[in-house]
């Protein structure tokens, strides 16, 4: 079970994303960020070691606002073979030096969000110690997919996450309401808010048979 503590971080999640995401493939601004917490859910690492978080942020730089879906992983110690999956390293309050990884290609996140598919794992409240967050959507008539070791690609459409059969794709770019893409097997959504206070909802990820 994830602990939330009430403190301060240095630098800040939001101010490391301003910095780490216009570098992305995906990332569809053309100026610095102006960024926004606009809703996300966290996992539970098994081991109580990892911490993540799937976060979504607003950008509202450019002429109309993007949401993105932006998984991120908290470690106390470098992840061996990850230097280019690392937004930033930020200081705790509580916890000490922190580095903060893109959750896509952190193995423990990847495991989890596939037992989130197969219902192994249950979402939980994003800024709430144990709390499940029944808004977070989720089925899959692929699987079990068992110890996931997955192998994750950046395009200008998303991250894929591809293991043994299937190929799950997280929407970095978010679009409210729609259907799901034909062919899908399973999927992640979860809602978020608007600019304008307004509550939408929408795919986070799409599995697919590979």
């Amino acid at each position: 079970m994830a602990v939330i503590h009430r403190t301060t971080l240095s630098p800040t999640k939001l101010e490391l994303l301003t910095a780490w995401l216009p570098a992305r493939p995906w990332y569809a601004g053309s100026a610095r960020p102006d960024l926004d917490r606009s809703g996300g859910f966290r996992l539970d690492d098994p081991q109580g070691e990892v911490g993540i978080e799937l976060m979504v942020v607003t950008d509202t730089s450019g002429a109309d606002p993007v949401a993105y879906f932006v998984p991120l992983t908290y470690r106390g110690a470098p992840l061996a073979g990850a230097e280019d999956a690392l937004v930033g390293t930020t200081e705790h309050g509580v916890l000490g030096k922190r580095w903060v990884y893109d959750g896509a290609h952190d193995p423990v996140l990847a495991a989890q969000l596939f037992a989130l598919l197969d219902g192994r794992a249950e979402p939980q409240a994003q800024s709430e110690t144990d709390t499940p967050d029944p808004t977070v959507t989720h089925s899959s008539t692929g699987g079990p997919f068992g110890t996931v070791i997955a192998e994750a690609t950046d395009t200008p459409e998303g991250t894929d996450l591809s293991v043994t059969g299937a190929i799950l794709r997280l929407n970095r770019v978010l679009h409210p309401g729609g259907p799901l893409p034909e062919g899908t097997t399973g999927h992640v959504s979860g809602q978020w808010r608007t600019p304008e206070d307004a509550v939408v909802r929408g795919a986070f990820a799409v599995l697919r048979t590979a």
